[in-house]
Parts: structure tokens; sequence; C-alpha cells
């Protein structure tokens, strides 16, 4: 909210003298006045340069302030704004973590108070936050260096043009230790960690302590065979000989490694890429370690830069993305039933790039979420247009598991229905196979909220890893779309074609439509058509297309 709107002179001039009296005494933190009849606020300018929040005065702060709120400190954040704004509560001291404008978290300690007018009525809340990452270089719990100083030092190597490994490594299933021993244990846990790597890396690493359960170690001596070495002695330590509070237990670890040997890319391009390392560690490698092996090859280095320029381009708006639209048609009248919205990027230097090449090493990174936003308010815009064409179509779009563990992300989407006016039962959303690495409940949360909007839901890519029978069971799928390689060999083999047709039916058990991607010719389209599915896509009737292209086709 920008000064002007939604708030009077008169509710300005007292936000901005109550503001000026608090910050008298909360030097060094930032402050926050909240007029609670109209949900106005003031907050310090340094907060919001710091943390990237839109204006220092803010309609609904307490909510905006909410996205930057750690997904895993978030609700018990949100239970003590409600108790205050509900009256329940005379005002609150707690900590929490809260994302910066790089995408950093760091540690926030947050105390306020209600100011009641004559007749108890709730009238002010306003407080101070403490930002412990500012000049924070060691963490607290386990005396290593802080995130902050991780960066710090990351920085440095890039301004120096030192030669570097670096690997991240965490734990697995962290929270049923402290399930089992309490929380105190499982941060002596950590106190025990940092003390083993501080052994395993003496003289030779640095260590430093990321955010949750993950470390990271940065050498500028070690080779990237050295530093695995060391990995496997730590996970054999661990398994035989861990020891906390004379308990024995047996943690298992992930990790990533990335060497630093180039240094026209940024920072965050390589931690985003070393995340991307220790994420295929944790779910696709049972904590083997992943070495980023890009950065070492003349087409890694192409990689790297790559990503690089995909990050700086999400921050411009975004520059340089567009979307093309792919058409999904009924099997026999092959009139348009709908299109697919998929995201494509251009680059003088790269040309035209798929998301494949780019989509799994940045989906971690703090700003995809962002490109999520664009892809979803471009595909309603466009559809639009489609929608004047083709009456009653869905316009269907890929969601990324980053964007619904984001906090927030359910309001983004009906904002952007609001903002775009595109009708909410036209939308479709695909859950694509990595959307199964996100909390089941909160899955069934976000369907369960837009449905409610009129928002339909696609599970895309069925087959693969994220495809089960329970998937089917326990979600309230309008659509299941049959992976493509599944559909290749339906022409010369009679038990493809057998599958396919059993999965037919099914997915109709589910009250489900089957979409079959992948139709390339007419004999592929007429075996399909005797399984009875609900739609067909492929290059069969257009490739992905622009929508100046897409508008000129005729179904």
């Amino acid at each position: 909210m920008r000064v002007g709107i939604d708030i009077t002179k008169d509710n300005k001039r007292k936000l901005d003298e109550l503001f000026k009296a608090f910050s008298i005494t909360a030097e060094g933190m930032y402050i926050y006045i909240c007029d609670m009849e109209h949900d106005v606020s003031r907050w310090s300018k340094s907060a919001v340069d710091f943390f990237g929040l839109p204006d220092e005065y803010m309609k609904n702060a307490g909510g905006i302030w909410a996205d930057h709120v750690h997904p895993d400190d978030v609700d018990k954040y949100n239970e003590s704004i409600d108790s205050i704004f509900t009256g329940n509560n005379n005002g609150h001291n707690m900590q929490y973590r809260a994302r910066t404008r790089e995408g950093e978290y760091v540690v926030c300690t947050c105390k306020g108070i209600v100011i009641r007018d004559s007749m108890g009525k709730p009238k002010y809340f306003m407080g101070a936050i403490k930002n412990h990452g500012i000049h924070s270089y060691t963490d607290n719990n386990t005396g290593v260096r802080s995130l902050y100083a991780f960066f710090e030092d990351l920085r440095t190597i890039f301004w120096n043009k030192e030669e570097a490994v670096i690997m991240q490594i965490g734990l697995t299933d962290f929270s049923r230790y402290n399930d089992v021993f309490g929380y105190s244990f499982g941060n002596r846990i950590l106190q025990s960690i940092a003390r083993m790597l501080g052994d395993m890396f003496r003289h030779t690493g640095e260590i430093y302590r990321l955010d949750g359960t993950k470390f990271a170690v940065i050498s500028k001596v070690l080779k990237k065979d050295e530093m695995a070495d060391i990995y496997k002695s730590i996970q054999k330590k661990s398994a035989t000989d861990f020891m906390v509070d004379n308990e024995r237990i047996a943690p298992s670890f992930n990790a990533g490694l990335i060497v630093v040997d180039q240094f026209d890319i940024s920072d965050k391009t390589v931690y985003s890429c070393l995340k991307y390392a220790y994420f295929e560690s944790k779910k696709h490698k049972l904590g083997d370690l992943v070495i980023y092996e890009d950065s070492i090859t003349d087409i890694g280095r192409n990689k790297l830069e790559m990503i690089h320029s995909v990050r700086r381009d999400i921050t411009k708006s975004p520059n340089g993305f567009y979307l093309c639209y792919q058409p999904v048609v009924h099997p026999v009248t092959e009139k348009l039933k709908g299109v697919e919205a998929l995201i494509r990027w251009k680059n003088d230097k790269y040309g035209t790039v798929p998301p494949n090449s780019f989509i799994p090493e940045i989906e971690k990174d703090n700003l995809f979420p962002q490109l999520g936003n664009w892809i979803l308010e471009q595909a309603m815009t466009d559809g639009l247009k489609l929608l004047e064409k083709y009456p009653g179509i869905m316009i269907n779009v890929n969601l990324s598991y980053a964007q619904l563990e984001k906090s927030g992300f359910v309001n983004d989407v009906l904002d952007i229905i609001r903002k775009t006016k595109f009708p909410a039962e036209n939308l479709c959303l695909e859950l694509t196979e990595r959307c199964r690495l996100i909390d089941g409940e909160l899955l069934k949360n976000i369907m369960a909220i837009l449905r409610d909007e009129g928002v339909k839901f696609a599970l895309d890519d069925f087959g693969t890893g994220f495809s089960s029978l329970s998937i089917l069971r326990e979600l309230h799928l309008d659509i299941v779309k049959i992976d493509r390689e599944f559909v290749k060999g339906i022409v010369n083999f009679a038990r493809d074609r057998e599958m396919i047709r059993n999965v037919a039916e099914l997915v109709s058990c589910f009250d489900a439509d089957l979409c079959v991607e992948g139709v390339e010719d007419i004999e592929m389209r007429d075996i399909l058509r005797n399984v009875n599915p609900g739609s067909l896509q492929g290059y069969l009737y257009s490739k992905p297309v622009t929508i100046d292209e897409f508008m000129k086709l005729k179904f």
C-alpha cells in the first residue's frame, strides 16, 4: 500500500507521531505501529529495505510479513497475530526466522504490545523486531559460523577469485529425534554434528550452520574427491560411533557438493546449484554425495552461466520468459477442450531454452515462486483471449512443489484470479511428479480451498514416481495425464495398448478423465480412441506455440 491509498491524513499523522516517539526508545531495532481499527501500519524503512517489503506504509502488514516468516514458524506466528487482533492477547514476545530480500532467513525476535482506548478497545499494536542476523557471524546454538557468514565468505571467494570446494550436508528425519527426546536434545545433536565436522575438517575447511539442520563446509585446500572421502567417513562414524549425552544414535545424512572455479556468475547461483545437488542426494540418492559435476566441464560452465542468467532474468519482471500453448482435444470430434501452458526462456546467448534445462536447478531457489506467479498471471491473461474464441475450454498450468510449499500460495492464486478476472472454473492446475515431495495434508488443504473456488486439478506424468493408487484415492482429481513414455509403444506392442486400456478404466473408477499425452500420428490416435480417453494431446494436433500462433489454429 502506498501513502494516500486506504489511509487518511489523520491516520497517517497519528501513526507518524507514535512511530517517531517509539523510535527514540528502540534504537537498533525495526519498529512497527499498526492502527488496528483500519489495519494500516508504518514500518521502519530499514526493515522495508532489508526484507523487501512493499512500503513503509502497508495495509494488512501482518499478512505481508507472514509471507516472509519461515514455513516452519509461520503457524505459530499467525496464531499469535490472530489472538492479538481478536482481542484475546495483549501482545507477543516470540522468535522466528524471516526471509530477507536476498532470499536468506535470519532469526528475529519480535516484541509487541496492544494499546487500548478509554473504552478498552484495541487501538494500536506497536512493537520492535530485533534482527539477530545482522552482523551475526556465529550461530548461537552450535558456535560455528552462520548463514550470514557463509554468504560473506562466499562473496569474498568470488571477489578474490579463489577456487574452492563447497559441500552442503544435512540430516534426514531430524524431527523424529525432537519427538522422542525433546528439542533440547535435538539442539545437542546439532552441536555434536558441528563438533564432528570441525574435527573432520580441522585445518582444511570452514564449517557453517545454514538454516534448519543443514551445515556447509568451504574448503580452499581440498579437492572434490578428498571432500567425498571425508563425507564417507562422516557416514561411517554416524552409523557406528555417534554419541549424544551417552545415547548412541545413528543419524542419516545427505550431501551435495559443487566446485567453484569460475567467477563470472553470482554466489546465489552457486548456492542454488549446491542446494539442487543436496536435494538430489536427499530425495533420489539415499544420502549418497551428489556432485554438481557441471562446474568442472565446459558444458557445465555454460550450464552454470545459463542458470545465473535465468536467475537474473527472473528478478527483471521476469525478462526473457514467455509461454507456449499446446492444444488438448476431444478424442473423437477433435474439438478443442483445453490448452496446456508451457514456460520457455529466450536469451541472446542461449537462444530458446526448454524448461527441463533450467527448472530442476532453480526449483529450490527462493526466486522460483516469483516466476511461478508470473506464469499463472500470464496464462490467465492469455486464457481470456482463448476463451473469447473457444468458450468453455480449460487452461492448464503446471505447478511446482516450491510454489505449493510457499506460505501464501493459495492467496497468490486467488489474487491473480481476481486481478485478471479469469473464471476460476476454467483453470486447471497440474500437479507435476515432484509435487509428491510436499506434505500430503498440506496438498489436500490447498486443493480443497481452491476447489471451492471452482479450480480444477490434474495429475501430470501418471506412471512416474509421483503416481500411485493411494494418490488417486486420496486426492480429488479431475484429470489424470498419462506420461508419454507409456504411449509411444502402443502401435507396435499389444501389452502397451492393454496397459493404456487398464489405466483408463482405473482412472474412471475415481471419477476422473484420462488425458493421453504424446499423440504423434493418426495411427496412435485411432488406437487410443478404442480405450475411451477423455482427451488427447500431442504433436499430431500442434507443437507448443505462442499465443499469437495459437489464435491462428483451427479446431
